[in-house]
């Protein structure tokens, strides 16, 4: 009677046994998977950055260095701001230095961390009908708007419309040749507002053969699909910074700051330096953005 008790105990106990080795397997097979979730990290990022295709490839390449999965908003730069005063998200990544420090002057976020940048454009027809070449871009936008006025059918602008970086920077070239911005849209049917971020309004300026005002590289990464040209591409008014902000952790307690950092620390290493300065060359001749690891370019 003992034995056979004796062996039912050794039975079952091998059968505990060989379960347990099962479920040890099966976790290191499923990556660790019980328990252990991958951490999600929240970025509101520009239009621009998925229009160039750059952050399609910075993203795989983080998230398998940090193990990180992360939950990207594609806005213009007004809408990613709002979702910052919220809390929604955890990092920033836009293009208006104004913008910018007003948000962390308001307590918002941590630091302002260049990390490339690039040149806005304005373009057009190639018969530019406004006879805007070779001007300054202040001089461009004074003359646009007086061919506009004269020949609304030959002359129009398309804007972002869109509370967007892009769309900051044409309100500060207006403002910087005396024209209010309201009085602007409300200056006749010339004037359109796509309200879309940059791919769609360069394509529908270029259904229009109007102008419009563009960063860089979504200009470069969409040519081959519009009938648009550069027309001004100087001018100390058209430098376009990016950043990366993270959320003020006192403000909003919940911001995964240790990671956030990870992500800043990722744009501005020297790798990834080296890979913004080089992306876009095989392309389409030069590189899209110019990397400045946390300095500032100068106006």
């Amino acid at each position: 009677m003992t034995s056979n008790l004796n062996c039912k105990r050794q039975s079952v106990k091998s059968r505990l046994v060989s379960s347990l080795v099962v479920v040890v397997m099966l976790i290191s097979l499923g990556g660790g998977m019980v328990g252990c979730a991958a951490e999600r990290l929240r970025v509101a990022t520009t239009t621009s950055l998925y229009d160039t295709g750059l952050w399609g490839y910075l993203e795989p390449k983080f998230e398998k260095e940090y193990r990180v999965e992360l939950d990207i908003i594609y806005a213009g730069t007004g809408k990613a701001l709002e979702y910052g005063r919220r809390g929604d998200i955890d990092v920033i990544i836009i293009h208006s230095k104004a913008g910018e420090e007003k948000f962390i002057a308001e307590g918002y976020g941590v630091k302002r961390v260049p990390f490339a940048y690039n040149y806005f454009l304005i373009v057009g027809p190639a018969a530019d009908p406004a006879g805007i070449k070779g001007m300054s871009p202040e001089e461009a936008f004074k003359r646009l708007m007086e061919e506009a006025k004269k020949n609304p059918d030959q002359v129009q602008f398309v804007s972002r419309g869109d509370d967007s970086g892009t769309h900051e920077k044409e309100k500060a070239i207006w403002k910087s040749v005396g024209y209010d911005y309201e009085a602007v849209q409300k200056s006749g049917a010339w004037y359109i507002e796509a309200g879309s971020g940059m791919g769609h309004t360069l394509v529908m300026t270029s259904e229009k053969q109007a102008y419009t005002l563009s960063d860089m590289g979504t200009f470069l990464a969409y040519k081959g699909k519009l009938d648009l040209v550069p027309i001004i591409d100087k001018g100390d008014i058209l430098l376009n910074i990016y950043s990366a902000i993270v959320i003020n952790p006192e403000k909003h307690p919940k911001t995964k700051i240790d990671m956030a950092n990870n992500l800043i620390n990722f744009l501005t290493s020297p790798e990834i330096q080296e890979f913004i300065g080089n992306y876009g060359v095989k392309e389409y001749g030069m590189s899209l953005f110019t990397p400045c690891a946390g300095a500032e370019p100068q106006e």
